[in-house]
């Protein structure tokens, strides 16, 4: 069986992986994108998250010659109309600042009842290849929204969603009761025998 280079656009190991189980055949042979560090970081300036995935997945395909597999997600608020969704990672305005995101939020959301906390994380994974080919799938988790964080396991805006039929939130659950629902899970899921058609 030949071993196919696969590159995944971000620096995060954890993403890198949680594909890589998700692949775990033999087949590909996952880097992250800071196996290729003198390649910049794309601007996100899609207005949808899989236009963002879309947009990393074909710049790192074109960078390094190689299949390139991206990610873009966040979390969507219906009373919000999906606010902050692409937004969610610089929502307090400092990208990646989790507590001061979370902090907003809750505040922007105080006067909310427990009828109307209604939200779900959205994810689209993208595949692309040197030559333009592209596939794209996406992938929700949905839930209502804590008043108040809890947990300590995950990252962003885990600690204030409770996932629909669950009693804890995301920041609750344990890395594998959180990867078998999650939105990033069920997209690279989906995406999965997506990049092996195309890979052969």
């Amino acid at each position: 069986m030949t071993t196919r280079r696969l590159v995944l656009a971000t620096r995060n190991q954890h993403k890198v992986a949680e594909l890589r189980a998700i692949l775990g055949d033999g087949a590909f042979d996952l880097v992250g994108a800071d196996a290729y560090p003198e390649i910049p970081d794309v601007p996100e300036t899609g207005v949808t998250f899989a236009e963002n995935a879309l947009l990393k997945a074909h710049a790192l395909a074109r960078a390094t010659g190689l299949p390139a597999v991206a990610d873009d997600s966040g979390l969507c608020v219906d009373v919000l109309n999906g606010a902050p969704g692409i937004f969610s990672a610089r929502w307090a305005g400092k990208h990646g600042d989790d507590r001061a995101n979370l902090e907003l939020l809750l505040a922007q959301l105080s006067d909310i009842g427990p009828e109307h906390r209604s939200a779900h994380f959205a994810c689209a994974a993208a595949f692309a290849l040197p030559d333009g080919t592209e596939r794209v799938v996406e992938g929700r988790l949905l839930g209502t929204l804590r008043t108040t964080p809890s947990g300590d396991g995950g990252f962003g805006y885990d600690p204030i969603l409770q996932p629909l039929g669950d009693t804890r939130t995301c920041a609750e659950l344990t890395a594998d009761e959180k990867n078998a629902i999650s939105h990033r899970g069920q997209a690279f899921r989906a995406l999965a025998p997506l990049v092996r058609e195309l890979l052969g």
